[in-house]
């Protein structure tokens, strides 16, 4: 059994990239947008910090996981 609370924790350790999340068929949609969600949000953190000059993993990652969210219907007009 998949435990939903540890991939949303830290979706990173668990997939390669957002597309693997969406092509697991043992999660549901509602799933699917909160491991992105929470994904989007670490992606948009290790931005922050590389802005004020703080050490931290390339994060090249920020596109497809709203690319990914799109394709699960959620707007993301307002995000990028």
């Amino acid at each position: 059994m998949i435990d939903i609370e540890k991939l949303i924790l830290n979706p990173r350790k668990h997939f390669k990239d957002p597309e693997e999340v969406l092509k697991l068929k043992s999660l549901n949609t509602d799933q699917k947008i909160k491991i992105l969600k929470s994904w989007e949000y670490d992606s948009r953190q290790l931005q922050v910090a590389e802005e004020e000059n703080m050490q931290g993993p390339d994060d090249n990652v920020l596109n497809k996981v709203l690319n990914a969210l799109r394709e699960l219907g959620v707007d993301t007009l307002f995000y990028k």
